[in-house]
């Protein structure tokens, strides 16, 4: 099987180059066309010279996932349902506003935190993403946007997707340095955000391999009940948590972004609020306070309004900024905590039913077929 051509970093194009007796500088050629000019067709790299290109025609794989499905949602985001090589369905949000363009991208197909508020978690894990296949989301998102007539770019990457990205550390960090890469992406470090559950030594090895922004997704600061709803807080606790915020190398003037889903009855209540400001205390933080974005088969419910601004009123007077942040997508599944790769006739669908229904239609493909087919 051929790697795929976006999977490749610098150094692993000048060995390519070095082998076949070519200029090491070429890789860069190879790169801007990639990441800067959209172009995954080799033959059409015209600043390289024809047997080079058929070369990299021959050598490597520069398909992009094919886009299985496109949501469009009431606010002007769009979700879409991509489809891998091996005919898994991951997702990603394009988000436009007036000064950004933001793309949510995944990092795995599934997730195995477990967190009892989030849809994807219910669909239980397949794979990690390769680097590649995460870079090939911004590439496609930057083709829609000009698909649309807008000379915009995307201009922020936010690994808040499917998947944990500190759980695929390795793949996710290999993206994010071709995101800031000036021959590929060229986006600042302050534009890239990724959010984690809280993987204690994935996050003390950000802060030295490449430490960008951090999001903490918190959404409760009692060890016992945040062990409840997210179990990844048994193995790293809130003392352990807080000590590696402490030490991570978050920009001055940004600090930590924490995202706190607001459940109704069970982290919303002014004690809430008070353990909040205990456990922040230190750490330049910002809260986005995120009314919990329902999903079909759960038995949670959002915020009251009246307890929503309760919460905040307390943060703020505390001098902690934090904004409500209501979701965008949410019409099509697209919003915080709904991520299930669903499509249009899927979106009122129970996650793990939906989870059962693709087990039995990828077996029946493989037995039927002998190789996986779409998931129609």
């Amino acid at each position: 099987m051929k790697r795929l051509a976006f999977d490749l970093e610098e150094k692993e194009w000048m060995d390519w180059l070095l082998q076949r007796g070519e200029k090491p500088f070429r890789s860069k050629q190879i790169r801007e066309w990639l990441f800067q000019k959209d172009e995954n067709d080799p033959l059409l790299f015209t600043n390289l010279h024809l047997p080079l290109r058929e070369a990299l025609k021959a050598d490597f794989d520069f398909d992009l996932p094919v886009v299985d499905a496109r949501l469009e949602s009431k606010d002007g985001s769009e979700k879409f349902l991509l489809l891998s090589k091996d005919n898994q369905l991951f997702e990603m949000v394009i988000m436009p506003s007036d000064h950004r363009i933001t793309l949510c991208v995944s990092s795995q197909v599934g997730c195995r935190m477990g967190c009892t508020f989030c849809q994807t978690g219910k669909l239980g894990f397949k794979r990690n993403l390769t680097r590649g296949e995460i870079l090939s989301q911004i590439i496609l998102a930057n083709r829609r946007l000009k698909e649309k007539g807008l000379e915009r770019k995307v201009t922020n990457v936010v690994f808040m997707g499917m998947g944990e990205p500190l759980d695929n550390y390795e793949e996710v960090v290999a993206a994010c340095k071709t995101l800031i890469a000036k021959d590929a992406f060229h986006l600042s470090k302050s534009k890239v955000t990724i959010s984690t559950s809280g993987l204690v030594p994935e996050i003390e090895r950000l802060g030295k391999d490449l430490p960008v922004r951090l999001a903490i997704s918190l959404h409760q600061t009692n060890d016992e009940k945040r062990s409840e709803i997210m179990p990844i807080n048994r193995r790293y606790p809130l003392p352990v948590l807080k000590e590696a915020l402490l030490n991570y190398p978050a920009p001055d003037r940004l600090g930590i972004t924490f995202e706190y889903v607001m459940i109704k009855g069970v982290n919303d209540s002014l004690l809430d609020a008070k353990r909040l400001v205990h456990f922040l205390h230190g750490i330049k933080a910002k809260v986005n306070l995120i009314p919990m974005n329902r999903f079909p088969g759960s038995s949670m419910t959002t915020a009251e309004e009246e307890a929503v601004e309760q919460f905040q009123r307390y943060l703020s007077e505390r001098s902690i900024p934090a904004p409500v942040r209501y979701s965008r997508a949410q019409d099509v599944s697209g919003a915080c905590g709904q991520l299930a790769a669903k499509k249009q006739n899927e979106l009122d669908m129970d996650p793990r039913v939906l989870a059962k229904e693709r087990r039995i239609e990828d077996k029946f493909a493989k037995t039927t077929f002998g190789q996986k087919k779409s998931l129609e």
